[in-house]
């Protein structure tokens, strides 16, 4: 049993396919996670009444919620990612290193 070289698996189409879904989705979500994170601290920057705006009779602001939010979303955008690197990546994985033995 050989053991395939890095060319060869580099030059598989279907590693390329790989390569290039992967980064394409790993991509689109970190733009979404700057996007929210970067939201959240520019209406913190240059509209903070927004986020000061009280919740009933309490202390809490609107802005607690809402920076929880973006905590929990770094967290179920990781979530998105690993669902889909342990079914569709690892399954176009699993095939090229079949096929390389």
């Amino acid at each position: 049993m050989s053991t395939p070289s890095y060319d060869t698996i580099k030059s598989d189409p279907q590693f390329q396919e790989l390569v290039s879904k992967r980064s394409r989705f790993a991509w689109t979500l970190t733009v979404a996670m700057l996007v929210i994170y970067f939201g959240f601290i520019f209406v913190i920057a240059f509209a903070p009444g927004v986020l000061a705006v009280k919740l009933g009779t309490g202390v809490t602001t609107v802005g607690i919620p809402i920076g929880l939010g973006v905590i929990v979303s770094a967290f179920l955008l990781t979530g998105i990612y690993v669902r889909r690197a342990n079914s569709e990546f690892d399954d176009i994985t699993t095939n090229i290193v079949g096929r390389q033995k």
